[in-house]
């Protein structure tokens, strides 16, 4: 079983910092470690940890994050960061340019948009995994975002994808305006909740579908896909 990249959340809010940790929930592949909601405890959490990667605010209480950049690099050179911030400011967008960092997120982000960041840095991490030489499509997907290159064609899909059921999901779905959650489909359309959502994930990642992360005036965010218009 392939280890989950461990995640420390650097922000000073400790409301933003829980939505960082419960969107991370839902994505799989991803562990949350710690969470730091100033400078110097971060310090300590990168030092005691060495997380794969961190998530990183630039306004702290105590310093800046252009700052905990540097620390982060010297101390733990295997880390890497995304950015998660408000700070548009040229001289901080090209110091974080120039150190190589992962992704540069501004708030306010939705949820769309940190799945994404997070499914591209993971894709970009395993294509650096092993020791052999690698496919020129990994090594021009390092300096992309989009996935695409990793996916399997369409005339291919991966195991446990039949192409019939996947028509008969969409055709199901694509007058649904206010989209559905892979509970309801799996009741509508007669299979297991695993087994709509395998389905709703792979229209996701052939660009046919997305997702939305809704919050209701009660109870849980409900992630709710939408198909695409053409």
């Amino acid at each position: 079983m392939t280890k989950p990249i461990e995640v420390l959340i650097i922000e000073d809010d400790k409301r933003i910092a829980d939505i960082h940790r419960r969107f991370i929930e839902k994505i799989a592949g991803f562990h949350v470690v710690g969470a730091a909601h100033t400078g110097e405890e971060a310090k300590d959490w990168v030092q005691a940890l060495s997380p794969d990667l961190v998530l990183l605010d630039v306004y702290l209480p105590d310093t800046l994050g252009t700052e905990i950049m540097a620390f982060i690099h010297e101390d733990s050179p295997e880390t890497d960061i995304i950015f998660i911030t408000a700070a548009a400011e040229v001289n901080i967008v090209k110091k974080a340019y120039r150190r190589g960092v992962a992704d540069y997120i501004l708030k306010p982000l939705t949820f769309n948009r940190f799945e994404e960041s997070l499914l591209s840095y993971k894709a970009k991490r395993e294509a650096l995994t092993g020791d052999g030489p690698l496919q020129e499509d990994s090594i021009q997907l390092l300096w992309n975002k989009t996935t695409e290159t990793l996916s399997p064609p369409a005339s291919a899909p991966p195991k446990g994808i039949d192409p019939l059921t996947k028509e008969k999901v969409v055709s199901h779905i694509e007058h649904l305006e206010g989209g559905i959650t892979a509970e309801a489909l799996g009741l509508e359309i007669g299979v297991s909740r695993s087994t709509a959502r395998r389905y709703l994930e792979y229209l996701v990642s052939e660009k046919r579908a997305f997702t939305e992360l809704l919050y209701g005036s009660v109870g849980r965010p409900e992630r709710r896909y939408f198909l695409k218009s053409r």
